[in-house]
């Protein structure tokens, strides 16, 4: 565990205590914002909560998702609460969240103001941009660069770094995360910019990983209401502040050079005929508008930091999974035998003849989603569902762990289990464009595609030279794994013992070939 995620959020309530006058007359300000309003209807059902703070105090800071799930069994599948002044609605119904998310967009697409996105220097990030012009810009770009046809002409790229990934996954002696976040790093970088990174050295990689370690601590709505609460606590020098929060100078400096320096590179590299094959050299080739430019830096750098967590992540739940359901391994290894010749690597064109791995593919989603409570929406107008008020300017949060474990949609919702997502006969249910882990409605990441191209093929690669089992002890005894996750806006699973063994001596042997020849 990083030394950011050892910060909790009980100790920032007594970092309140500390700031002085600035903060009670903030506190005075709030109760003024509090005071009881009339509303034409009643909101909708949730737990009574304390003056200003609401339920603040109930809730689980490190997993909050687990509170929320417990309050939707309790009250309903919408869930209004209210912390530190902060209206929020807490939806646990893929119904519900269809209804106002995708068909009431028009005022469901906007996001909470989060003062800690401007103080970290992180205004640009497309995630929590306001519904507006510059969103839309950011999604122009998005779609430009990564739309599904633009996606098959980095096919083969996809297959060498996972074809890397699988001989380090071999020689790997530690924890898994560190293969796991290169290999979507390097990815990353690749596609983004043509850059080759150098591992744990490389001038990019490392202030990126550094950025997103910082910023992600400090983004999640329980924490920046803080700061909406108290708006002086803004206005504080940075040594009033422990722990995470006394970097936002450094989040703000890593943020400029990497906003500015891996674009720059690729230019100078058009300019000297170097460039090779990349998103950002793709744009330049075919734009020469400044405005659109200082908008693909910004897209190009969320690109990276808003994929590498939540790829890495998804990367770790499918090698625990395959150790602890060695059954949908071996039926998954198997399908891949018989589709793909035994000296070949399967690679993404062979996706529509895999239905069984792109059923774990969509498992890994399910079982564990990288970010249990997705990102919140907020109101821009009124609004009423089913005879409930939601206020303009509420925090509207889909708990995607409540919809990964909705027993009427997934029985026996604790076990991964593929086959939920195949038909009688084997072929894939229904369409996967809406799943709930990519989100709702105009806010549905627009990476999505190249998260699915990444990992699908990394899972195909791993299960087609390797079988991932669990590790011995001295006597030869097997370690037992238990799945236990981390806590965060980013969950992955705790560090876990396991071995590799080559399974197709073919496969490997050209893998090593082309490691030998880099």
């Amino acid at each position: 565990m990083s030394w950011f995620q050892q910060q909790s959020l009980p100790m920032l309530y007594s970092h309140i205590l500390a700031v002085g006058i600035p903060c009670i007359i903030s506190l005075v300000a709030a109760f003024r914002l509090t005071r009881k309003r009339a509303y034409p209807l009643p909101l909708p059902p949730g737990p009574p909560g304390l003056p200003f703070l609401g339920n603040a105090l109930e809730l689980d800071t490190k997993r909050p998702w687990l509170t929320y799930h417990a309050w939707g069994k309790k009250y309903g599948k919408i869930v209004y609460t209210r912390v530190l002044g902060i209206d929020m609605i807490i939806i646990s119904s893929e119904a519900i969240a269809r209804e106002l998310l995708d068909r009431r967009s028009a005022i469901y697409s906007s996001r909470p103001v989060i003062p800690t996105n401007e103080m970290t220097g992180l205004a640009f990030n497309t995630v929590l941009l306001p519904y507006g012009e510059t969103l839309k810009q950011h999604r122009r770009i998005f779609h430009q660069v990564l739309r599904v046809e633009a996606s098959v002409s980095y096919y083969e790229m996809y297959s060498r770094h996972a074809n890397e990934l699988v001989i380090n996954l071999l020689n790997a002696t530690g924890d898994l995360q560190e293969p796991a976040q290169v290999y979507t790093a390097s990815l990353i970088m690749a596609v983004t910019y043509g850059h080759k990174a150098r591992g744990r050295d490389d001038p990019f990689l490392d202030p990126a990983q550094e950025l997103l370690e910082i910023a992600k601590h400090l983004l999640s709505p329980e924490r920046a209401a803080m700061f909406t609460a108290f708006p002086l606590l803004a206005k504080l020098p940075s040594w009033c502040f422990r722990g995470a929060y006394s970097l936002m100078g450094r989040c703000r400096e890593l943020a400029q050079k990497l906003l500015k320096e891996p674009f720059n590179e690729v230019r100078a590299q058009m300019a000297n005929g170097t460039a090779t094959q990349s998103l950002v050299a793709d744009f330049l080739s075919q734009s020469d508008n400044k405005a659109d430019e200082e908008t693909m830096r910004a897209v190009a750098l969320m690109i990276y930091i808003g994929g590498i967590d939540t790829s890495s992540s998804a990367l770790l739940i499918f090698l625990i999974a395959m150790i602890l359901y060695p059954d949908v391994q071996a039926r998954a290894r198997a399908e891949i035998d018989q589709v793909v010749m035994h000296d070949k690597m399967p690679s993404l064109d062979d996706r529509p003849s895999l239905p069984y791995l792109d059923a774990i593919f969509r498992e890994v989603l399910r079982w564990q989603s990288p970010i249990p409570l997705g990102m919140s929406h907020a109101t821009t107008a009124d609004d009423v569902y089913e005879g409930y008020f939601i206020p303009k300017g509420t925090a509207v949060m889909v708990n995607q762990w409540s919809l990964s474990r909705d027993e009427d949609v997934y029985p026996d919702a604790e076990r991964f289990d593929p086959t939920r997502h195949l038909t009688a006969d084997g072929k894939l249910k229904g369409s996967f464009v809406n799943h709930f882990a990519f989100g709702h409605g105009r806010r549905t990441c627009p990476g999505r595609f190249f998260a699915e191209n990444s990992l699908w093929t990394a899972m195909a690669a791993i299960l087609a030279v390797l079988r991932i089992d669990h590790a011995k002890d001295s006597n030869g005894n097997k370690i037992e794994v238990k799945l236990e996750m981390t806590a965060g806006m980013v969950i992955r699973p705790q560090p876990f013992r396991y071995s590799f063994e080559v399974v197709n001596s073919a496969r490997e042997a050209q893998l090593q070939a082309m490691m030998n020849s880099k």
